[in-house]
């Protein structure tokens, strides 16, 4: 099969075009930039010079493949909302491209939010547009509704943290945050919860998504239902040498102010369905592994 990709380049869709070739599939890999091109080339893959930002410009990758995988989404929080009205402009000009084909859209969400603290989100529980908290999640809602439009969609729902070697998001940036503040901190107790997932084994996830998973489908990347932010804090304190202590709720200041916002919040995403329906089973490391290998604290 040929799938075009959006995001292949990316730290997630990068592994995914490598799964892909790997599973005797072509891709075809959106670049923004000769840099991109070039890193989509490199892999073995096929490159398509465009950008999100011109969504009408994807219809042609999109006619010409055997279904849809979009990853590529500007997650810089200034901009946040533009980003969420050009990711809806994406899906509306994909899903109005393959209606009526049959062929898969797979597509990014996340588990964040999903469920209250001290719930365990389910894959089997929708998202309720009255009460969902990131605008992002009503993109899903429209995505899954596609269905009824002679679509595949599928929503693979990832941890906030989804981690390995050579990875310079979310972990990175909270590693980077601790080594100029000169503490690993966690707020409370450290008891509050963050779901993980490798990213080579998200990335066999959404290969077997865009072959197999069924019209509707809400797929969660989830290895590890929730990792203790204390644990991760001691990790990182041991790595790099820095005491270890807690913030109360409302101590934090700028710009460690972060740590409350982000990290300071609950959350539990289980994958049982997941693992039951697409035969996935996650196989590499955890996010302590990969902390403690020194993967995020290296100079």
């Amino acid at each position: 099969m040929k799938y075009f990709v959006t995001g292949a380049s990316g730290w997630i869709g990068s592994a995914v075009t490598a799964e892909l070739l790997a599973r005797g599939h072509q891709v075809v890999g959106l670049a923004r930039n000769d840099e991109a091109a070039a890193k989509i080339q490199a892999a073995g893959a096929e490159a398509f010079h465009g950008s999100i930002d011109d969504p009408d410009g994807l219809r042609a990758p999109a006619d010409a493949s055997d279904g849809v995988i979009h990853l590529a989404f500007n997650h810089d929080f200034a901009a946040h909302e533009t980003a969420i009205e050009t990711d809806r402009a994406v899906m509306t000009v994909i899903l109005d491209t393959l209606a009526g084909s049959g062929r898969p859209f797979v597509f990014a969400s996340g588990v964040l939010g999903r469920a209250g603290a001290g719930i365990v989100a389910t894959e089997d529980v929708p998202l309720d547009p009255s009460t969902v908290a990131s605008p992002r999640a009503l993109n899903e809602i429209f995505a899954l509704a596609s269905a009824g439009r002679g679509v595949r969609p599928v929503a693979v729902a990832f941890a906030p943290t989804v981690h390995g070697e050579g990875d310079h998001g979310f972990m990175a940036a909270y590693v980077a945050m601790d080594r100029a503040a000169g503490v690993s901190g966690y707020v409370g107790d450290g008891s509050n919860t963050w779901p993980a997932v490798h990213r080579a084994d998200a990335a066999a996830l959404v290969a077997l998504a865009v072959e197999n998973a069924p019209a509707g489908s809400v797929l969660h990347a989830v290895a590890e239902e929730g990792v203790r932010h204390r644990d991760i804090a001691e990790s990182i304190g041991r790595q790099l040498d820095l005491p270890v202590r807690s913030f109360e709720p409302g101590e934090v200041t700028p710009p460690y102010q972060w740590l409350e916002r982000f990290l300071g919040v609950s959350s539990l995403a289980s994958s049982e369905i997941t693992r039951a329906t697409m035969g996935w089973s996650p196989t590499h490391p955890t996010l302590l592994d990969d902390l403690d290998a020194g993967f995020y604290t290296r100079a």
